[in-house]
């Protein structure tokens, strides 16, 4: 198994990698196939009108993911890596007063929101949770091509025929034997990952870093692993600089301002808590999350909606911990991005799919395996760290009220990144030996996720969604 460091790692917009960048990337790959004309249904005549429906959990909770702005925006076009977030709501705003789309090289499209992207709430498509149904049709009327996507997690996509055909992880994901005898080390568990390790004398991010730079230049993949850093610092500092209310109705105010000028104002004094570090990884997590939720820039870690877990102890490992480096920095992503394919490849990281141990729960052993990793710990002591991280957030819910990435999402990550510290820590203190492997832990949450009523995946009809105070 082979899964880039750049596939779990996505640079893009919020608030969700599954319900907004996943549809935007749908639509986009859509429109590719319209301009080639492939699978064009026989008889049909020009290209005149676009329609998109959307399931499941893409439809229950989509007003709240702005998952029809993602297919609007899509379809006219653009991609999350490259949208600009400023300029997203009057793009939208243009397609619903004309009813028009006018993606690059095809004619402008009948596309009216209001009429052509529907919201069904009947059960999902058979696939997966987040399934959406994208068409295309001649100006009679007659259907001109049609395709089903699945949204599954992280930004990545797939077609039915992908799905059925065994293509987990989608573009860019190369899980066969076959596929994968490129890479110098292709491990698809965490015990082959271990046992790869002992044969070579690598560390796990020098055999990431293997991976990467087998059919990439080594410059190449060092000036995108920066960037990525890059676009998480940057996130982190906008999210602390910005005020006021949160997108969505919730009337849910921005906090990690206000919190960072606290810890700024107390630094040097005696006023600062021994625990005051927690209260630093919490607000570089929500200043993170609260970006996601207004629909910013940020980067899938894996998922959008745990996008702050692995930026807030990448930022406390640079600022807080003694002997940071930019090596380690690296470290940290490369062994970070191997715990999240490994997550990825052998159970999932959707909230529609698993609950929130499958969003948060990932980012944080990812993070908690990246930290380890950075502070000098073998590679046994990494993969401890990632069980421990993962394991105490097993049976975690996806209740996201009113289908916003808010409550409870921003302070989850903040929680998150706590844990992931707490279980490197607790890793680095032994000598990587321990009872649960990491494989265990995955695949209890893969079947833990299974047995989860569909209520409290990312449906918004179980749990904390459903228990509001009153007003």
């Amino acid at each position: 198994m082979f899964l880039s460091v750049f596939d779990i790692f996505k640079i893009g917009v919020g608030p969700s990698s599954s319900h907004t960048m996943g549809p935007m990337t749908a639509a986009a790959r859509f429109l590719s196939d319209l301009r080639s004309g492939r699978e064009k249904e026989p008889g049909a005549g020009e290209l005149a009108a676009l329609g998109c429906t959307l399931h499941g959990s893409l439809a229950f909770t989509g007003k709240g993911h702005a998952t029809d702005r993602a297919v609007i925006l899509g379809l006219s076009g653009h991609v999350p890596a490259t949208l600009d977030p400023d300029r997203a709501e009057a793009l939208e705003a243009e397609v619903r007063r004309t009813g028009l789309v006018t993606p690059p090289g095809l004619p402008p499209l009948r596309f009216d929101p209001e009429s052509d992207l529907v919201f069904d709430y009947g059960p999902p498509l058979p696939g997966h949770a987040n399934g959406m149904v994208l068409r295309a049709f001649d100006g009679a009327g007659n259907l001109y091509m049609e395709e089903t996507y699945y949204s599954v997690g992280g930004g990545f996509v797939l077609t039915a025929r992908e799905l059925a055909g065994g293509t987990p992880g989608g573009a860019g994901a190369l899980h066969d034997e076959k596929a994968a005898a490129g890479y110098p080390y292709p491990f698809g568990s965490a015990a082959e990952m271990l046992a790869m390790g002992r044969a070579s004398g690598k560390s796990i991010a020098e055999m990431k870093w293997a991976n990467e730079t087998a059919r990439h230049p080594a410059r190449e993949v060092q000036e995108r692993l920066d960037a990525v850093w890059q676009a998480m610092d940057d996130c982190i500092d906008r999210g602390l600089r910005m005020e006021g209310e949160l997108p969505g109705g919730l009337r849910v105010k921005r906090r990690a301002r206000a919190i960072h000028q606290q810890l700024l104002a107390e630094r040097g004094s005696n006023l600062a808590q021994p625990h005051t570090v927690n209260d630093w990884l919490s607000v570089y997590a929500m200043a993170v999350n609260e970006e996601n939720a207004a629909g910013g820039r940020v980067v899938t870690s894996p998922t959008n909606g745990a996008a702050g877990v692995v930026p807030a102890v990448l930022r406390y490992y640079r600022d807080h911990c003694i002997g940071a480096t930019e090596d380690g920095r690296r470290r940290f992503l490369m062994a970070a991005s191997a715990i999240g394919g490994l997550i990825k490849h052998n159970a999932s990281i959707s909230g529609a799919e698993v609950g929130c141990q499958g969003e948060v729960g990932s980012a944080s052993a990812m993070a908690a395996a990246g930290l380890c990793a950075a502070l000098g710990g073998t590679n046994e002591q990494v993969e401890n760290a990632a069980e421990i991280a993962l394991e105490h957030h097993l049976g975690m819910t996806c209740d996201p009220v009113g289908g916003l990435v808010q409550v409870p999402c921003i302070e989850r990550n903040g929680l998150g990144a706590i844990k992931a510290v707490s279980a490197a820590s607790l890793a680095l203190r032994g000598d990587g030996t321990h009872f649960m492997p990491l494989d265990n832990c995955i695949e209890a949450m893969r079947q833990t996720g299974l047995d989860m009523s569909t209520k409290y995946k990312e449906t918004s009809l179980g749990g904390l969604a459903v228990n509001l105070p009153e007003c």
